[in-house]
Parts: C-alpha cells; sequence; structure tokens
C-alpha cells in the first residue's frame, strides 16, 4: 500500500496494533528518563519553581505527555517533598494501556485534560508526532510516498497550499533533490497543549534543529531493540524525525504563550543543579561506598548533559 509519510506513520504507531499500542518503549530505545533518576529530581526542581511562581496552589498539576509506561511520573512522585507531593495532580497522557504497576496516585488518559495548572512537560513526544516529506524537483517540492510493507518510496503529488507556506517558512528547500518534513502537524500539536495551559509552564524536549540549519536530506529514521533500523511503516518499529522547535514556539506563541525560551538540555539542566560533577577524591579514602556511588551518579549527570547526546536535546519553555 502506498501512502503517505505522515498517513503511514500513523498507521504504523497508532493505528490498530500500532508500535507504540504494542510495544515498551524502553526495549527500543534510552530516553534521559531510563538514563538516571537525576532527570526525574530535575523535574521536581522545576515543579517548585512553578509552585512558587503561581504562589503555592492547593492543586498544581503535572501533565506528562507521551508518558510510554510512566517511568517519569512514578519517578517524580518518589522524588517530591511530601509538602509537594500532597498537592500535586500528576496526569499521565498516552495512547497505550495503563501500567499494571503504576502507582494509583497518578491518573491515566489517552488525551490532553481540559485545564493545566502547573507544567505541563512533552519529553520525547513531538518526534512522534507524525509528518509527511517531500522532495524538491524542478517543478517544486512533491510529497514523498512510502510503500508500508517494504519502505521503498516514490515522488506523488504536491503539498497542500498551508504546507507550502510552512515549508516557506521554516524549511525552504534550494536545491534539487533536497528533502524537507513538514513540522505543521507538531506546532498544531504544541499548540494544542498551550491552549489548555491555563497557568505555568509547558516545556517539549527533543531532538532539534534550527530554520538556518535544517538537515538537507531530513532526519527520518527507525529504532528496533536499541538499534537504528530503515524506517519501514510497518509496524515492526520505531519511526521518528527530529523537531522544529522554532516553529512550535512560534505556534505556542499564537496560542497565548507569554514567554519563550529555547535552549538545550546541557543548559536546562545545569540551570537545576545537574552538573556531573565527579566526588572528591578524599571521599574515596574517608567512604569508599560513598564514593562508588556518588561517582556513578556523577556518570549519570554526565551523560543527561553530554553535549554530543542527551545533552544536545533541544529545550523549549513556554509559560502562560
Amino acid at each position: 500500500m502506498w501512502l503517505t509519510w505522515r498517513a503511514a506513520t500513523e498507521r504504523a504507531l497508532y493505528g490498530e496494533a500500532g508500535f507504540y499500542l504494542r510495544e515498551r518503549p524502553s526495549g527500543h530505545f534510552r530516553t534521559s528518563v531510563s538514563a538516571s533518576t537525576a532527570f526525574a529530581e530535575a523535574i521536581v526542581a522545576l515543579l517548585a519553581q512553578v509552585d512558587a511562581e503561581l504562589g503555592g496552589p492547593e492543586v498544581l498539576d503535572l501533565v506528562d505527555i507521551g508518558a510510554g509506561e510512566g517511568v517519569l511520573v512514578t519517578q517524580v512522585l518518589a522524588a517530591a517533598d511530601p509538602t509537594l507531593r500532597d498537592r500535586l495532580r500528576i496526569t499521565a497522557v498516552d495512547l497505550s494501556p495503563r501500567p499494571r504497576e503504576l502507582p494509583k496516585e497518578i491518573g491515566w488518559r489517552d488525551r490532553l485534560p481540559a485545564g493545566v495548572s502547573g507544567l505541563a512537560i512533552a519529553n520525547e513526544w513531538l518526534d512522534n508526532v507524525p509528518l509527511d516529506v517531500v522532495e524538491q524537483t524542478a517543478d517544486g517540492p512533491r510529497l514523498v510516498m512510502v510503500n508500508t510493507r517494504t519502505g521503498e518510496e516514490r515522488l506523488g503529488g504536491p503539498p497542500s497550499p498551508a504546507d507550502l507556506a510552512w515549508l516557506d517558512r521554516w524549511w525552504p528547500l534550494t536545491r534539487v533533490g533536497s528533502r524537507a518534513e513538514i513540522g505543521r502537524p507538531r506546532d498544531e500539536a504544541w499548540a494544542s497543549v498551550l491552549m489548555r495551559l491555563t497557568r505555568g509552564r509547558a516545556i517539549a524536549i527533543d531532538y532539534a534543529h534550527p530554520v538556518d540549519n535544517r538537515p538537507p536530506c531530513g532526519t527520518l529514521t527507525g529504532y528496533r531493540d536499541g538499534a537504528v533500523v530503515l524506517p519501514v511503516p510497518d509496524g515492526t518499529c520505531d519511526i521518528t524525525a527530529h523537531v522544529a522547535l522554532d516553529a512550535c514556539a512560534e505556534a505556542g506563541r499564537r496560542a497565548g504563550a507569554i514567554s519563550t525560551t529555547l535552549s538545550t538540555q546541557r543548559e536546562a539542566l545545569r540551570e537545576l543543579g545537574v552538573l556531573g560533577a565527579r566526588p572528591p577524591v578524599e571521599l574515596a579514602r574517608a567512604n569508599p561506598r560513598g564514593y562508588l556511588r556518588a561517582l556513578a551518579r556523577a556518570s549519570e549527570e554526565a551523560e543527561l548533559i553530554d553535549p554530543t547526546g542527551l545533552g544536545g536535546f533541544g529545550w523549549l519553555t513556554q509559560r502562560k
């Protein structure tokens, strides 16, 4: 069956028996959440900041969008101070069934709540929002069609006027043969988060690229069992593409954001105290076991802020 990449990815990831309805993501790729509990502890520090900004409300929301197996919200619940935990209303949003081991205090739903007052976080969610791929020809951009069984590609018709306008603004194609991934569905998905945020912050974390440095051949990739594979949309692998976070930021502003920050995970986590600093050597003599624990923690933190790895993720923070 020949489909556009957007339709094929939607079917492969979220259709009947799709990849994300069937598989546990942790079995296929490593994320910041699985790398270290230091990531969840940094989110707790963020929650404390939002709580102070909002004046310590009776109920403080934490909404995890694309929650997967619920690991982040579970770790946040465990790490939060009791005085904060008692006021937290934690909601995990995902299309997959509720994990059996998820703490009962955590809500689970398949769509965004109508209103969020606190922190909404989308960690590696936007990269799995399906999008179309186009290739520049002598006659202008043409949609790339894909065979859902084999991954073979061929060119189809032109994109819609709205998608052409998005390309002109956010991913202009100047050379025949170059490719772009039309991020308009992701802009709309992110805007839907900001429209539901009544007060607080919304944060999107993902592999990203800026408008002045888009990859000429795109970033469409598949993952299976921890390895990079060809992105065949047959439901057997994850299909992902990096995110134009700058375009999402503009969509968030149109949806009511009053401030916007674009940074890297390295910058954001270092501000939250994730430094990856090695413990002093003197600790090895005074407390060998404590030294080894501190050394392991430093190694985990270093992975989270490594600029060539997880630390290179983009962080988009918007406030309302």
